[in-house]
């Protein structure tokens, strides 16, 4: 007897329909075929074990199981549950004549019970988009699925729950899920706050402009000047997710199987902090079965490189061609997969190698030409696509001591949302959301600074000694301190601003 049952290959961020096909006939052979890996394979095991467990077996006759389209790789041992319950419809040990209208995944354990997967967001979409009538998955993936509407999620625990639904009819429990409730929940909860900051009220500023407009930026100061605690409440301060942002995300974080159980919907931006010691493969994405690596973890939200100078140089300079197209493509011999990239990079550096050149009090010790060989770590290239280049100094003790807070994280967040609002509606036919985005066209089109700003501009690149690369950086920061004041044109002041935000050109540091 042949049956049909139906499961789903994840593939990038999206997800194809796996056609199981499963013939008992006559015979004693165990055939598998259709591009399915070594973990595939084992799922004869664990399928006998869960099934005497349970009471049922498999069939002593030939049973040919064929997974397609068979040009497509399986991996994984999620397809434990279609397959064995493909197998007890085709030998008749059950009746389960609806099973045709559900995708099934799930890992079995030799007990029946069922282990969590990877994935389960897009395999959900995928299964909305084909006109299926529901999805079963274990237990603790329910809550993730039941995020896509019109599609009925099931979570089980033990393949007899599955069983008893197609074969006695004994319902099973609807996960559901008010994706726009959940959504709007706790999407403005962080445990730091820009309010418990001791002074750096020029650091804050330059951060506020960072978010502002989506600019890359890089902080240079010594140890314990509060880089990294900088960093850490950048995200606070940052637009809310919309929902497709969510989605999105929650999509990427499914994929890589970072999703806690009791979780449904990530509903705050990201914040990925990897170790300087990370691979290129783990960065952005590889594997020899492709998998998102953190700069697509950091998607729509901040990807923190603290020690920029301690990471090798061939991870650093992979993400050149990310941090320009917001996308990662991982190519294989047999197949190519793109990853969403777009992030906004923080980074963070000591000056020299023993932390205090520049220092106000403490002297650097440093040999002559140290503190450029050490910033020639980082390639031209790759500062070149960082917008604002901060100086962080530590604090005086009189700040430090200080009872009064600072400005608030969600006051700053107030005045990011209204510029990137007038962003949004600037940008609405070019695709783009921000004005880190802009290309040399829209650069020309919204930053044409006036006659005076034109002048300082002229005379800083001449004085300071700004390479042109500098030019246009210095403009879409400029148009982010307008916007930001809810200004119209980019004026000289503004202008000025966005100029000191360029202190580790080459020229200009080090030297």
């Amino acid at each position: 007897m042949l049956v049909k049952t139906y499961g789903s290959a994840v593939h990038g961020i999206d997800a194809t329909t796996i056609t199981i096909e499963v013939d008992v006939s006559r015979g004693i052979r165990f055939n598998m075929v259709g591009l399915a890996d070594q973990a595939v394979r084992e799922s004869q095991q664990r399928i006998d074990a869960a099934l005497r467990f349970n009471g049922f077996k498999l069939p002593g006759k030939k049973t040919v199981i064929n997974m397609a389209p068979a040009n497509i790789h399986k991996e994984g041992s999620a397809y434990d549950l279609p397959i064995a319950m493909g197998i007890l419809s085709a030998s008749e040990q059950i009746n389960a004549r609806e099973i045709g209208r559900f995708v099934m995944m799930g890992e079995l354990s030799l007990d029946g019970g069922l282990q969590s997967v990877k994935g389960v967001l897009p395999i959900a979409i995928r299964a909305r988009e084909e006109g299926f009538e529901g999805l079963i998955v274990p237990l603790s993936n329910a809550r993730e699925a039941a995020v896509v509407d019109k599609l009925k999620v099931y979570g089980v625990e033990n393949i007899r729950e599955v069983i008893d639904y197609f074969n006695c009819g004994i319902s099973l429990k609807q996960t559901v899920i008010d994706t726009r409730e959940e959504f709007n929940s706790g999407k403005n909860r962080f445990e730091v706050d820009f309010s418990e900051v001791k002074g750096q009220e020029n650091v804050k500023r330059a951060l506020e402009i960072a978010a502002g407009g989506g600019h890359n930026l890089i902080m240079i100061g010594p140890p314990g000047a509060g880089k990294t605690m900088l960093a850490k409440r950048i995200a606070t301060i940052l637009p809310p997710f919309t929902l497709k942002e969510a989605l999105e995300t929650t999509k990427i974080h499914s994929v890589a199987g970072k999703i806690e159980t009791q979780t449904s919907l990530m509903i705050c931006r990201p914040f990925r902090s990897p170790h300087h010691s990370i691979s290129d493969a783990a960065l952005v994405g590889g594997g020899s079965i492709p998998q998102p690596g953190e700069i697509s973890l950091a998607h729509n939200g901040v990807l923190f490189l603290d020690e920029l100078p301690e990471f090798k140089r061939s991870v650093l300079e992979v993400m050149r061609q990310p941090l320009e197209d917001r996308t990662i493509t991982v190519s294989r011999a047999k197949s190519s997969v793109e990853f969403p990239a777009g992030f906004m990079l923080v980074a963070s550096m000591n000056p020299c190698p023993c932390g205090y050149y520049n220092h106000p009090t403490k002297q650097c010790v440093c040999a002559p030409g140290i503190v450029q060989k050490y910033l020639n770590r980082i390639s031209g290239p790759l500062l070149d696509r960082i917008d604002i280049h901060l100086e962080v100094v530590p604090v005086p003790f009189n700040q430090l001591s200080a009872m009064s807070s600072g400005e608030s994280s969600d006051t700053i967040r107030a005045r990011v949302i209204s510029a990137r609002e007038i962003q949004r509606l600037r940008f609405e036919e070019a695709g783009i959301y921000c004005n880190a985005q802009m290309n040399t066209k829209l650069l020309h089109l919204y930053c044409n600074p006036d006659r005076a700003g034109e002048a300082l501009l002229k005379n800083a690149m001449e004085k300071l000694g700004l390479s042109a690369r500098a030019y246009d950086r210095i403009l879409k920061v400029a148009r982010t301190i307008a916007d930001l004041e809810g200004v119209e044109n980019i004026q000289s002041d503004h202008l000025g601003e966005a100029i000191q935000y360029r202190s580790l050109d080459r020229e200009g540091w080090g030297s």
